[in-house]
């Protein structure tokens, strides 16, 4: 990706393993922008690993722009197999300039540099309706709480109280910073249950609020899903 200078940020399992939130995921996950000239440069590297897409829907800006995912299967000796899925648009996150902007940057020990979706996004995208999402978003926000709760900055003092989901350690955090954590209360409620007396009620508003976004997701995908299925249909006729 790097070599043709396609902007993709890495997110899915193999971007919790580089936060520390370890996620086994054979498949690479990538947002990418959904220009023409970065479609172009992504042909390249396509042409390079001999992959082809797979399934529907096809490879197309149309469809990355309305929020599909298209998937694509690796032919090359050097990564035989290996299923690469992209797209464009996430629910509830920000258009991809933004999230290039704050993208995070990591290398590796042998300084190959990893562009990723930034931790707080990450975060967002990981609020789906699929059940096996919600134990590691609580995982990516408490590793990041637990490495950096010594000295944090006042951003990541919001990131915590924002999307922690924890109820010991959001106990914790509301009561360290309750000068930030009141008025982020008016956008998260259960921030006013944030005691130590009455975890079980925070432990059911965590529950509700995890309901309710996995229903927006539902709802967001309800017409995507009737296209692909009308795709599929479309397909089998040919």
């Amino acid at each position: 990706m790097a070599v043709h200078q396609v902007r993709a940020l890495l997110m899915g399992g193999q971007a919790c393993v580089f936060y520390g939130a370890a996620e086994f995921s054979r498949d690479t996950d990538l947002l990418i922008l959904a220009d023409s000239d970065n479609l172009g440069r992504l042909e390249a590297v396509w042409h390079e690993l001999q992959a082809e897409c797979i399934a529907v829907p096809p490879f197309a800006a149309e469809y990355l722009q309305r929020g599909h995912a298209v998937h694509f299967r690796c032919h090359h000796v050097d990564a035989a197999d290996m299923r690469v899925d992209l797209m464009a648009k996430l629910r509830g996150v920000e258009e991809f300039p933004a999230l290039w902007e704050r993208r995070t940057i990591i290398a590796d020990a042998d300084q190959v540099s990893y562009e990723l979706l930034s931790l707080p996004d990450l975060v967002q995208a990981k609020k789906t309706q699929r059940s096996k999402d919600w134990p590691m978003l609580q995982r990516l926000v408490e590793v990041h709480y637990l490495r950096h709760r010594s000295a944090p900055t006042p951003e990541q003092q919001q990131f915590w109280l924002r999307e922690l989901r924890t109820p010991e350690l959001l106990v914790e955090a509301a009561r360290a910073w309750p000068q930030i954590a009141c008025p982020i209360a008016a956008h998260r409620p259960l921030l006013a249950l944030a005691q130590p007396d009455i975890l079980r009620e925070l432990e059911g508003a965590l529950m509700a609020e995890e309901r309710t976004e996995r229903e927006k997701d539902r709802l967001y995908w309800q017409p995507l899903k009737a296209e692909l299925e009308q795709l599929r249909l479309a397909a089998r006729k040919q």
